[in-house]
């Protein structure tokens, strides 16, 4: 079915704080938060947007839901939405990211899923979207398909996300100091540009119309390139953070509670097998050596 959209949020036109009041150089995160300018009676009239960004110095995991896995050399972005009030009944946000490269770079939107859900409980998928380059990885995008209704997340404050199919830009992306900074003043010369919406809620019931908050998860590394831009908000908010790092995503391996449990679950019918076999064997050994040899 077709999707309709409300006019979009344009975040170029939004007034952000200072990250002077939010800046944390210990725990090394920063948060911008902005709302829309000259709405004062909107959506956001008693709510914000929020970019919650955190870099890391070492390999490990996030501790709340997600629980993305991160390498030094990455960083997670979260982006939230709180008290803003939905345009329609039933209606959902949708993010737009695009992303630019420099020439010759491919971008290509991945899809992983597991049986191992130890980490974010029901939760089977895993995306990245990476530049590469014959035969390396550049820089990547990388999230859970699935956003969170609450500042302090459960398995039961979940709510699923969706990635639309990545395009090709063929729109002006919005004026950004670091874009034209990196690529000298010239984006769109020399580069490419792709991008795609990410949509938050749908068949899993109305978790940000009674909370009024959304969280969302995304980590990123970088090789070269300023990687992705936020451009546009449509209707409906969540919370939801990514991961982005230089070179290969990283990737989580089977936990070592998941193996011992499908050991079990293989392994037990296996051995009552063997053992069935043996005693059927032993059974009928005896069965035959009590016959008399007859002359």
């Amino acid at each position: 079915a077709e999707e309709l959209f409300y006019p979009p949020y344009d975040l170029s036109r939004f007034s952000w704080g200072s990250v002077n009041g939010t800046l944390n150089r210990t725990a090394l995160t920063a948060e911008f938060w902005g709302v829309p300018t000259g709405e004062p009676s909107g959506g956001f009239a008693n709510g914000s947007l929020a970019f919650r960004v955190t870099a890391y110095e070492a390999d490990g995991r996030d501790g709340p839901l997600p629980r993305l896995l991160h390498t030094a050399n990455s960083s997670k972005v979260e982006f939230v939405l709180a008290g803003v009030a939905p345009r329609g009944n039933g209606s959902r946000f949708a993010l737009e990211v695009a992303t630019v490269e420099e020439a010759g770079a491919a971008r290509r939107l991945r899809s992983a899923r597991s049986i191992d859900d130890e980490y974010a409980p029901a939760i089977f998928e895993t995306l990245s979207l990476a530049a590469e380059v014959p035969g390396a990885v550049l820089s990547f995008l990388q999230w859970r398909a699935t956003a969170y209704g609450s500042r302090s997340p459960r398995r039961e404050d979940g709510i699923r996300c969706r990635a639309q199919e990545l395009r090709a830009a063929n729109c002006t992306l919005p004026p950004s100091a670091i874009v034209r900074g990196y690529f000298g003043g010239r984006p769109g010369g020399g580069c490419s540009t792709s991008a795609l919406n990410i949509s938050f809620g749908g068949e899993d019931g109305n978790i940000y119309q009674e909370r009024h908050y959304l969280s969302w998860c995304v980590g990123s590394g970088r090789g070269r390139g300023p990687g992705p831009v936020p451009a546009s908000l449509a209707s409906s908010p969540p919370r939801r953070s990514a991961l982005l790092g230089f070179g290969q995503p990283p990737a989580d391996a089977f936990s070592a509670l998941v193996v011992a449990i499908v050991a079990v679950a293989l392994g037990t019918p296996a051995a009552l097998l063997l053992l069935g076999g043996l005693a059927v064997l032993l059974a009928r050994r005896r069965r035959y050596s009590e016959y008399e040899p007859i002359n």
